[in-house]
């Protein structure tokens, strides 16, 4: 669905911010890649690029893989940004170049939607998902593309159907820049983590696309040159059960169509590992990976910040369940709550050591927002506004010992020896459980052929010839090698490698100790 036609023709450039950073970008994987600059095509401003009156000329600019140029600007009559709070100097920084050049800068998307006071100097703040507020933008600047005389604040009150979404406008993106591909099936989640702000922005009751619009956006995908893996960016893919019930057959017989060219991701609670019909669908889907927010593995902590479902099933138990399917867990794990204590970080370890989970995402807690964690803190009098500090809650150990507790942990945990050690357990008792598609064209292209010896070219020569961790490379690469297991080799050489650079950046102090963490790396922004 597009929005209504208009009278007049507008140009808008829609520019996404680059990244700060972090666990979650993988870019120190993308020097061992086939020139991936990127990490996942943005959803939301792809999602509005193919909204737009169909006479309407778009131009989308990913800054993670060039900059917007003066060209760009010159080109356009209004300019719209989308992005996360992590961005938000980035996203900063674009409405000043704008500015620049005399046009009117719209932002929307999670950011602008919990903290509408941070963008300041914006022309129209979008607050909501897609819907009401986005028809009033657009008839706004199909009426005049200039600079309104003050700030505009459109609020989302009707939200477009999730079935009327249109495909997102990938053919405006450098799709083989990308690592992997994005789809969103659901908005929401039922459940209420006092950290998190989904239910706050998004609902507790998921709402849905239909099976058949994943499909056609998993074909324009692969048509526009995504390869390897496509994320479900669903908060929880099982929020809704009946759902996920719904759409596995289709992706199914999808991955059959298409020769199971592609690997599938998702998000989910732990609970997840009670419903194994849920699970053996996903193995014949060929899910490889879930990420799950463990958080902790203290009950006393886990019911404190009100994720009692992560309790419904002992958790190593359901990690070793989930993995039985063949589906790597990846777990979120956060340092810096209110139950931590001098051992917490012993206890990490120890706890990363029983699950033998490669990839955690340790956080120091944030409090965002739209959160009951938030609420609870402001009125404890533990919110701490300052850009300068690693997180914005007032802990209760002391600051400096929660931090240095983060860093000895990322230290610890990607040791590369004891990494690639984990690495080889996934690929000994969860890999060999993993649905084997058979040969197809699809997966022995030529463009496919082309790209895996180009990455262990890379892989090879600069971890195993000029790297410093050669010996645990090594170590792990032989048993692939001998085994002929090529495609494993390569899979987790780019995460562990991303990973081990990562966590040494994150032990100097380098990098954000929290995904969420506004802390200033780079220079702030001229304010106008």
């Amino acid at each position: 669905m597009r929005a209504e036609s208009s009278l007049s023709s507008r140009r808008i450039l829609c520019v996404f911010p680059r990244y700060t950073s972090s666990f979650g970008t993988f870019e120190h994987a993308y020097p061992l890649t086939d020139n991936v600059q990127a990490f996942m095509p943005p959803q939301g401003l792809l999602v509005i690029a193919a909204y737009l009156p169909e006479e309407w000329s778009v131009r989308f600019v990913d800054e993670n893989i060039r900059p917007a140029t003066a060209e760009d600007f010159e080109w356009a009559e209004a300019v719209f940004v989308s992005g996360m709070h992590i961005q938000r100097q980035q996203m900063n920084d674009i409405c000043h170049r704008a500015h620049g050049y005399g046009l009117a800068v719209a932002i929307g998307g999670p950011s602008v939607s919990a903290c509408p006071d941070h963008y300041p100097s914006f022309d129209y703040l979008h607050v909501g998902e897609l819907g009401d507020a986005t028809d009033q933008l657009i008839a706004r600047l199909a009426h005049d593309p200039s600079r309104p005389p003050q700030q505009v604040i459109l609020t989302t009150e009707d939200r477009l159907d999730m079935t009327l979404f249109p495909i997102p406008a990938y053919e405006l993106a450098e799709c083989s820049r990308y690592l992997l591909g994005s789809v969103q099936y659901s908005s929401g989640c039922p459940y209420q983590c006092e950290f998190c702000d989904i239910p706050g922005l998004y609902g507790r009751n998921p709402r849905l696309k239909t099976p058949e619009q994943i499909v056609i956006e998993l074909d324009r995908m692969l048509e526009c040159g995504i390869r390897g893996s496509v994320y479900f960016v669903d908060d929880n893919f099982i929020g809704n059960r009946k759902a996920a019930l719904d759409l596995l057959p289709h992706l199914i017989e999808w991955q059959k169509r298409t020769g199971f060219e592609i690997q599938l991701a998702c998000e989910a609670t732990l609970n997840i590992a009670k419903r194994p019909e849920i699970l053996k669908l996903m193995r014949e889907a060929y899910f490889t990976t879930m990420f799950c927010g463990i958080e902790t593995p203290d009950p006393v902590a886990l019911k404190a910040m009100q994720k009692d479902h992560n309790m419904m099933v002992p958790i190593l138990e359901g990690v070793r369940t989930i993995s039985s399917y063949g589906i790597e867990v990846v777990s979120g794990i956060i340092l810096g709550l209110d139950t931590d204590t001098p051992e917490t970080g012993e206890f990490l370890m120890q706890f990363i050591e029983q699950s033998q989970i490669p990839l955690l995402t340790i956080n120091l807690l944030q409090a965002l927002p739209k959160t009951p964690l938030w609420d609870r803190l402001e009125k404890e009098g533990r919110l701490i506004h300052d850009d300068g500090r690693e997180s914005n809650v007032d802990f209760l150990m002391p600051y400096d010992q929660v931090v240095a507790t983060w860093r000895d942990c990322m230290a610890r945990a990607y040791e590369p020896e004891k990494l690639l050690a984990r690495y080889e357990y996934q690929v000994q008792t969860t890999y060999r459980n993993r649905l084997h598609p058979p040969a197809s064209p699809q997966r022995a292209s030529k463009a496919n052929i082309k790209r895996g010896l180009t990455i262990l070219r890379n892989v090879l020569w600069q971890i195993g010839v000029l790297g410093d961790y050669k010996w645990a490379f090594w170590k792990f690469a032989a048993r692939r090698l001998i085994r002929g297991d090529i495609e494993n080799l390569l899979s987790v050489m780019l995460v562990a490698h991303h990973l081990i650079v990562f966590a040494r950046a994150a032990s100097r102090g380098s990098v954000n100790a929290s995904n969420y963490s506004v802390r200033l790396r780079e220079a702030s922004v001229p304010a106008e």
